[in-house]
């Protein structure tokens, strides 16, 4: 099973996430935060990390970077799920080593699809 971390504030994105993923039998643990989404991931190995980009304590820029510069967690997959449009946070979320941008509202497919992308690697 495909365990994945989802670290998102709003409890209805999160609960949006969650229909998406445990329709296709996805193992999944939330974060309400990015300090909570970083001590997750130093207790417990992650298949794939989605992480809102807006949300206290840490953002999601700042997790993601901190997960692609850790020897043990850089290879995990990373989508970083947000409202932040503009091709200027698209860029700065690239350059914090994620795999994929999904621009919320989104569509279950769009989401899918960059999961399965980012599992194919």
């Amino acid at each position: 099973m495909i365990k994945v971390l989802v670290a998102e504030d709003s409890k209805t994105d999160a609960k949006y996430i969650e229909s998406i993923l445990a329709e296709k039998g996805y193992d999944i643990i939330f974060a309400e935060d990015g300090e909570e989404a970083e001590k997750l991931i130093e207790k417990e190995l992650f298949d794939l990390i989605i992480l809102d980009v807006v949300m206290p304590k840490k953002n999601g820029f700042q997790v993601c970077r901190t997960i692609k510069k850790n020897e043990k967690t850089k290879d995990i997959p990373v989508i970083l799920v947000t409202s932040k449009k503009e091709e200027a946070d698209k860029y700065w979320g690239k350059q914090q080593g994620a795999d994929e941008y999904v621009t919320k509202p989104f569509e279950p497919i769009d989401l899918l699809a960059a999961i399965k992308r980012c599992l194919r690697k």
